[in-house]
Formats: structure tokens, C-alpha cells, sequence
């Protein structure tokens, strides 16, 4: 692992939104990793702590999220992997371009080698415990049955992934519009395990039945780190999926009602097993909210001021979600110290 020092001193992961006109600025030495959204955001500024997610912001414009933690933070590069690490933490990323390569490189083939080059970051350095992984790929619902992405985006993850049930991360896989097609991947590992949460009113994931794929998905619904250190709650994406089943096809306000109620469920869960002391949403969390049509801001904004007060940071993003049938998904962080 090439790396080369940045000078601090201080670990716990704090995450933010701070507008910005260019996110060069935001790279203090404590920072762990910048993210920006759409084409407005630069595609490169020379340090692997930056990524630009290509998912469309909504409600924000020249808004970057920021990671912070309280110790040294490193640079690093292990093949078409890097980031930046402090002692227990790390941030990683992968840009994974579909179509290259002979022969060309299916979504499938794309999220295998994606996750294999992930795994061998991983476990080369001294953080090889996953927390948390997001996805963000091009026409994730294209195709019919078992041909469609996102299913076949499952079989490769899995087969790059290679984790038992008991290690697997908290996640989030949402579709963007973007040409040429790459897969996007990035994640925090730690040097310590997280603690998975799942939540009562839900399947886990990586028991969904055969009809939803060859593979089920693999991931956690939430994660606690296992850590001395303050640590967010970090909750993958959220939507109106009641046991295995979509509820509410196609009503907005019904799927925001049902998310909800499954982020009553976690966090109450979470504060059950004392991983948690916030059963709500607040000024403490950081919230992504995917809509899979543009037009909805409106009335999606509307909606979510009923369950969240207005000290809630949240980014409206144009996201398709791995479902056809659901408008919205939501993910983020929560209990931020």
C-alpha cells in the first residue's frame, strides 16, 4: 500500500454537509474523505480522499458531504482502489467502468471484479473489517427477471463480497444516469467488527426468498462499529419493504409512511441493544434521500417534514431504486457525537 502522511493528531467519524465552491478547501488534515454530486461538482481534484458521486442533487447546489475523524489520516492507492485511513478507520473507493476489457465487461462481471479489488484493499491493510459499503450504477432496474441489473449486479457482489452472513456490511445500491456506465463503490472499513443490526419488521436481506434473484442481496440493514470510539449509526437504505414485500406500489406518501415505520423499528431496536441513544432522528444525523422521479421533490419534501423537524440535514438526490414499484429510498447516518 503506497501511502504518504498528512499531518494531525486526533478517530471517531463525524459526517457533514458544507456548501462550497470548490471542495479543495474542505481537505483539511483531518478530513477523511469529500464527496460531490452531479455533473457540477469536479471529476478529479488530485486526492484520493474526493469522489464525485454521479446521482444528481435536487435540492442543493455545490454541496459536499465531509468526513472528519480525531486522528492522522493517510493517503493510499492498492490498484484501481484508494482513499485515505486513520488507525481505525479507512475510506475506500472504486470507479469500475462497465464495457471495458475483452470481452466487454457485464454489470455482473463489473461488481465481481469491483469487489475483489475491494476485498484485496481490505485485507491488505490493518482495517479489515467492513462497516459500510454504497453502490451507485446506471440503469439498475433494466432487463426483465433474472437479467435484470440489479440481480445480476447481487451475483457478481457476492462472488467478489465472499463474507459470511455474520460479517456482512450495511449497504446501499441505488441506480444513477450516467454515460459512459461505471459502477461506483466506496466504503468505511475499521480494525475492529461492527455490530449488525436488523430490523424486526423486515427479512433480512440475505434471506430473501428465490424470487427476487439468483442471489440475495448482502448486507446488514444497519451497523454499529464495535469501537471504543464515537461512531455514527450507519443505516443503508430504507424503503417501504415490509417483511420481503413492497408496500404501497406507487403512493408516494403511503411509502414515505412505511419507511418510517421501519426506521422506528431499527433505531428502536438499535437503542433495545443500548447500540443506540437517539430512537429518532435529529440534528445528530445526516440523511441521503433517493428519488427515482425528479418531479417528486416537492411532495417529497413536504412528506418528510412530517417525520423529520427542520434541523435534520438531508440531500434530495436523483436515484433509482432497486425496485421498480418504489419512489424513494433513504439512507444515512445517525447519533453523530
Amino acid at each position: 500500500m503506497s501511502a504518504r502522511a498528512l499531518p494531525m493528531q486526533k478517530a471517531g467519524l463525524s459526517p457533514r454537509y458544507l456548501r462550497c465552491q470548490d471542495p479543495r478547501q474542505l481537505l483539511a488534515p483531518d478530513v477523511l474523505a469529500v464527496f460531490g454530486f452531479g455533473r457540477a461538482a469536479p471529476a478529479d481534484i488530485g486526492d484520493p480522499r474526493y469522489l464525485r458521486v454521479d446521482l444528481e442533487p435536487l435540492n442543493e447546489a455545490q454541496l459536499f458531504e465531509v468526513w472528519t475523524v480525531d486522528q492522522p489520516v493517510r493517503t493510499w492507492q492498492i490498484g484501481n482502489a484508494q482513499g485515505a485511513c486513520s488507525e481505525t478507520l479507512c475510506f475506500g473507493w472504486i470507479n469500475q467502468t462497465e464495457g471495458s476489457g475483452a470481452p466487454e465487461l457485464t454489470i455482473r462481471d463489473a461488481a465481481e471484479q469491483a469487489y475483489r479489488s475491494l476485498m484485496q484493499a481490505v485485507q491488505a491493510s490493518d482495517h479489515r473489517h467492513l462497516l459500510r459499503i454504497w453502490n451507485y450504477f446506471d440503469a439498475i432496474t433494466e432487463g426483465d427477471d433474472d437479467r435484470e441489473r440489479y440481480r445480476q449486479f447481487c451475483v457478481g457482489r457476492a462472488a467478489g463480497l465472499a463474507l459470511e452472513i455474520d460479517q456482512l456490511p450495511a449497504a446501499t445500491a441505488i441506480g444513477e444516469h450516467s454515460q459512459p456506465r461505471q459502477l461506483q463503490v466506496y466504503w468505511i472499513s475499521a480494525g475492529q467488527p461492527g455490530i449488525a443490526i436488523e430490523n424486526p419488521r423486515q427479512t433480512p436481506a440475505y434471506h430473501y426468498p428465490r424470487c427476487y434473484g439468483p442471489k440475495s442481496p448482502s448486507f446488514a440493514r444497519a451497523m454499529a462499529a464495535g469501537s471504543e470510539h464515537p461512531m455514527p449509526l450507519l443505516i443503508s437504505g430504507t424503503a417501504s419493504v415490509v417483511g420481503h414485500d413492497s408496500h404501497h406500489r406507487e403512493d408516494l406518501a403511503l411509502q414515505v409512511a412505511e419507511t418510517f415505520r421501519n426506521f422506528d423499528a431499527l433505531l428502536g431496536s438499535a437503542c433495545q441493544r443500548g447500540l443506540s441513544s437517539r430512537p429518532r432522528f435529529d440534528q445528530s444525523s445526516l440523511l441521503k434521500v433517493y428519488l427515482r422521479d425528479p418531479r417528486d421533490l416537492p411532495q417529497a419534501d413536504a412528506l418528510l417534514r412530517q417525520y423529520l423537524s427542520d434541523d435534520v440535514p438531508r440531500l434530495f438526490l436523483h436515484g433509482d431504486i432497486c425496485r421498480r414499484e418504489l419512489l424513494i429510498e433513504i439512507d444515512g447516518f445517525h447519533g453523530i457525537s
